[in-house]
């Protein structure tokens, strides 16, 4: 009995802005998939259901945005915007030579694929969009954040020696979702800081005249009982767009700790979107970077 062949994964980063972004690319198929982290989250969180899209035959890319995970982390609140993060998920694409992408992400990263369609339509294959923020979330996002904003703010220089110490820790000894939860605390939170106050200075994503707008197929994952990301932020997201279909997750955790009903959803979705023309469009070769 042969095994299964495990997708290649390969860690690579490029120059957008001026800063250096990083992005893990799964897999080597034809179908390419652009997906993005929550808020403060590392790309990592993406990577389980990345190596899954991978091995059904997608060609998927996990960008840190900046900030983020392994890119940098400027220190200026006007590096940081829902604007700003969208034109570095174009430049991965055109970093990459990629004409068309199901583009996706969650919460933070929702909001960005919300603004890559508005900026660049052409290039959005179809857009997975899970746990937006719109908005119905305000109020709660501003609950939710500001504290953590303040404190950032204010004691940022004292909460440095303790993310160094985090940082120390070695990650083999800690297990995946740990990982990823140390990730969130281990980042300097001078930057940190910065990046909450561009977003708070910013727009959170496209308005609704602008959402209606976007043609492309959508998948919209929303939950119950979490106020930052509420359900009908996602069911008028659902009803504003002319091509989507909302899909209910049992709690916000569901695509992490049991992902099997929602990546068959993912899965679907993707193998949909680019059923009518089943090969990209050929791209020159490029040489990757450390």
């Amino acid at each position: 009995m042969s095994a299964v062949r495990q997708p290649l994964v390969v860690r690579s980063s490029f120059t957008a802005r001026g800063h250096r972004l990083a992005y893990t690319e799964f897999g080597d198929g034809k179908r390419w998939v652009l997906l993005m982290p929550g808020l403060l989250v590392p790309a990592l969180m993406q990577e389980q259901l990345a190596m899954a899209l991978a091995a059904s035959g997608a060609h998927v890319l996990a960008l840190d945005p900046l900030g983020h995970g392994r890119s940098d982390r400027p220190d200026g609140m006007a590096e940081y915007s829902i604007e700003s993060f969208a034109a570095d998920a174009i430049a991965l694409l055109d970093h990459l030579d990629i004409d068309e992408a199901v583009v996706g992400g969650t919460s933070l990263g929702a909001n960005v694929t919300l603004e890559v369609a508005r900026k660049a339509p052409q290039r959005v294959r179809g857009m997975i969009i899970e746990m937006p923020v719109l908005e119905n979330a305000m109020v709660a996002s501003v609950i939710a954040f500001g504290p953590l904003l303040v404190a950032l703010h204010f004691g940022g220089r004292m909460l440095r020696p303790f993310a160094a110490g985090l940082r120390t820790i070695p990650r083999r000894f800690v297990p995946f979702w740990g990982n990823v939860a140390l990730d969130v605390m281990r980042q300097d939170p001078i930057p940190s800081a910065a990046l909450l106050k561009g977003l708070f200075f910013s727009h959170i994503a496209p308005y609704g005249a602008q959402r209606r707008a976007m043609t492309m197929p959508a998948l919209v994952i929303g939950h119950h009982i979490d106020p930052v990301h509420p359900f009908s932020d996602a069911g008028v997201l659902t009803d504003e767009l002319p091509n989507a279909r909302l899909v209910e997750a049992s709690n916000i955790l569901e695509l992490r700790l049991r992902p099997a009903r929602l990546t068959a959803e993912i899965n679907g979705f993707v193998a949909t979107c680019w059923s009518p023309r089943a090969v990209a469009k050929p791209r020159r070769q490029r040489r990757r970077t450390a």
